[in-house]
Formats: C-alpha cells, structure tokens, sequence
C-alpha cells in the first residue's frame, strides 16, 4: 500500500504530541488502522531519533551527566528494586538505552579512574551480566528491554529483518527470472561501496529503467533519501556509469527499495 505525503505529515505531527513508549505504538496503530504495523513503526523510530539528534548535546553535558548519576544512585539506594534509570529517561523524555550508556560510563569511570572505552562500554550494554554491580547491571536491563527504538536489542531486531528483506528480494528476483550480481558477488570483485543488487539486463518499472536495487530497513522520508543520496547512492552512480541521477521509489513488503532511473 502506498503512503501519499500527506497521510505521512499526518503520521508524523501525530508522533510530536506522544512519548515513545509501547503504549503509543498501540495508540499509533489505533489512529491509522489502515498502515501497517511495520511502517507506522519505521515511522515512529525515525521521528523519534530525529528529537533526540536535536537534544543529544543537552543530555551530555557534564552538569547533566552528574545530575542523572547522582539521581540514579539516590533513587536506587531508596530502592534498588524499582526501575530508577528507566523512569528517570521517561522523565527527560531521552531514550532508555542512551540514558543507560549515560549512567553505565560515569559508574565505569568513577570504577576505573579513567575515560571506559567504547567497546567496553557496547559489551557491558550488550551483555549487562558483565557490569560489576548487580544493581546497575538490573537497571541497565530494564532500560534495554524497555527501549523500542535504540539499544543493542533494537539493533539486532533491525539487522535481522534487514538480512530476511534482502533474502526474500533475492527470491522476488529469482521468481521473476531476472539476471542479478548480488552485493557478496560484487565485494568479491574489489567493490567497497555497492547496491544490494545490480541487474545485469536492466527491466522498466512503471516507466522508468531500473539498473540497481538498494533495500532499507527503515521509512524512505525526506530526510533520510538525502542523506542516503551522499552517503550511498551518488557513488553507485559514478562508480557503475548509471545515464541518471533520478531515482523511482517503491514498497516492497514493508520495506523500501531505492532504485535508479533513467530519463
């Protein structure tokens, strides 16, 4: 089913008056039955990470860093039971696993007498059974679990239904007994930067010709075909002499496929 622009303005203005928990997801889908779960949920974890991009720096500020630890040890010390930097996220309307990472470097540090580093830091986050206080291994749990658009938990759901889009594309492609260089087949020929796949013969789609095939696990908006435009898809361009740098956009099963088209 197609998304017109003004139902996804709709969708959009609706997700700035809501938290992001579990709740508004179910009130999400109650206010626009006719999407389905997965793009009003590719929706929600876009709009969402673009709030938190504007107030990332405010939350990491050393003031600010201090202010959540000495909160957390607080809350926890009246009682080390109840979900301390889960609510304490909510209350700062920031994201679990972020305010975690927050708390979980500080206790590190003030444990180490030094800066953690990033790996250790994504271990203990990943696996919380590494962290040496039990309190703060159960707090950084919750925040984990409780948080449905970022954290190590988040990001292994989002790498998996990635690797089952890309299969079952594969399987589309097959079906229709198209000629296809899949993306392993192309790093095995020097390629750094490639599309998912690269049709051999190209085929028309609506009117348009499609030479490549570039599949997302996220909602294409604005914003993201932008940024997606310079990270990726203008060097597909260059590198494989496409006749132009329009592109034609479709959905696939939930997922957007980004090919380009010529004129």
């Amino acid at each position: 089913m197609k998304l017109t622009k003004a139902q996804y303005d709709e969708i959009a203005q609706f997700l700035g008056h809501v938290q992001p928990t579990r709740q508004s997801l179910r009130k999400l889908k109650e206010k626009f039955p006719s999407q389905s779960q997965s793009t009003l949920l590719s929706i929600f974890s876009q709009e969402y990470q673009k709030q938190i991009k504007r107030t990332h720096a405010k939350h990491h500020t050393a003031e600010a860093v201090e202010t959540y630890y000495q909160r957390y040890l607080n809350g926890v010390m009246k009682n080390a039971s109840a979900p301390v930097l889960l609510e304490l996220a909510n209350e700062m309307d920031f994201a679990p696993s972020l305010m975690a990472r927050i708390v979980l470097e500080r206790f590190l540090q003030e444990q180490e007498q030094a800066i953690p580093s990033k790996t250790l830091i994504n271990s203990m986050l990943r696996d919380p059974s590494q962290i040496p206080d039990g309190v703060l291994a159960n707090q950084i749990y919750q925040c984990t679990v409780n948080d449905c658009c970022y954290g190590p938990l988040v990001d292994c759901i989002k790498h998996a239904i990635g690797h089952e889009h890309e299969v079952l594309l594969r399987e589309m492609l097959l079906e229709k007994n198209l000629s296809f260089i899949a993306e392993d087949q192309l790093r095995a020929k020097g390629y750094d930067k490639t599309p998912d796949f690269i049709l051999e013969v190209p085929v028309a789609v609506e009117g348009h010709i499609i030479h490549w095939i570039e599949s997302k696990a996220s909602f294409g908006d604005e914003s993201s075909h932008q940024a997606y435009l310079q990270d990726q898809f203008w060097s597909y361009w260059n590198r494989m002499s496409l006749s132009s740098r329009d592109l034609v956009l479709s959905e696939v099963s939930g997922r957007n496929f980004t090919c380009p088209k010529s004129k």
